[in-house]
């Protein structure tokens, strides 16, 4: 027996059922209305974006750019994350800046630079539509409204979840699940790349924010003013990471084997980088490793096909 392959094992656990809010339970019509509104390009100022414009699932449910294209072609200053497993964190944005996945729901869309739709008017707009008036009406024996809106789009995107991954199935007993260079890959994770100091639990995250040497961009400080949080970005979830390049919060490393090479030499030079931001003198074959055990993290990505958006 590898002892320290089983204790790298007992280090990791599954992610569980999804956590919903008691004040919006998940149901069909519910989903399918939220799933609706995301591909809804009346959910931007000008009719021509959707959340799934940045967020499309053949691109990872990300739009596969280093950094998102906004509202009437802006340039956007970070990657657009991906909303695989999003209902799992306790904040979401990159900065963590929305306490909830509902929350999130409304930012993109008020926001000038994404979307640009005010959401009285997008209230007005969805009045005008009977299909809508009677989904509504129906899902929530409600009008239309925004906190409706957040609510049903949520719940949509709780359902976007990759849980059942081969190194799940290997958890589960599977030994042949993963490879060979996915068990060194997943030793190393848990020892001496140190992976797993920020990438634990459940979702493989520690929900936690961290900086990693990347400079031009102050993350979280904006959302809390404190010097301490300046340069720091929520740590991800790893289940479905080779779907979601290119990867860290400005889409600058386009490959996993990218990211372990910015690991492996400690990171860049900011000056409020993270003390576990250090080389970690790993060799090729062990970085090849790595990216072996995140690929087995990364499952099948669930497809959703474009339901039909109601006429006016």
């Amino acid at each position: 027996m590898d002892q320290e392959l089983e204790d790298a094992k007992a280090k990791f656990e599954p992610l569980g059922e999804i956590p919903v809010p008691a004040d919006n339970p998940m149901t069909e019509e519910k989903i399918e209305l939220g799933k609706t509104l995301y591909f809804d390009p009346r959910l931007s100022g000008n009719n021509v974006q959707s959340c799934m414009s940045c967020h499309a699932p053949g691109a990872g449910y990300g739009d596969g750019m280093a950094k998102f294209i906004g509202f009437e072609g802006f340039n956007g200053p970070r990657n657009s994350p991906t909303i695989i497993n999003s209902g799992y964190y306790p904040t979401n944005f990159w900065d963590g800046r929305a306490g909830s996945l509902e929350e999130q729901a409304l930012g993109p869309i008020q926001s000038e630079v994404e979307m640009n739709q005010n959401l009285d008017e997008l209230v007005i707009e969805l009045n005008g539509v009977p299909t809508y008036v009677e989904r509504f009406n129906t899902v929530f024996n409600d009008k239309i409204s925004a906190d409706n809106i957040a609510k049903a789009i949520a719940a949509f995107e709780r359902t976007i979840v990759i849980a059942d991954t081969a190194f799940d199935r290997y958890l589960q007993g599977e030994e042949d699940a993963i490879s060979v260079d996915a068990k060194e890959g997943m030793k190393l994770f848990a020892g001496k790349a140190g992976c797993i100091s920020c990438h634990a639990g459940p979702l493989l995250s520690d929900y936690n924010y961290h900086n990693l040497g990347m400079s031009g961009d102050d993350g979280r400080f904006a959302v809390t003013g404190n010097e301490d949080d300046k340069g720091k970005f929520r740590t991800s979830g790893l289940r479905g990471v080779a779907h979601t390049a290119p990867f860290m919060h400005d889409g600058s490393l386009e490959t996993l084997k990218d990211v372990i090479t910015y690991y492996n030499e400690g990171g860049g030079d900011h000056a409020n980088k993270s003390v576990l931001m250090k080389p970690l003198n790993l060799t090729g074959k062990e970085m090849n490793s790595l990216v072996a055990f995140l690929e087995s993290l990364s499952g099948e990505l669930p497809m959703v096909e474009k339901p039909e958006i109601p006429s006016n």
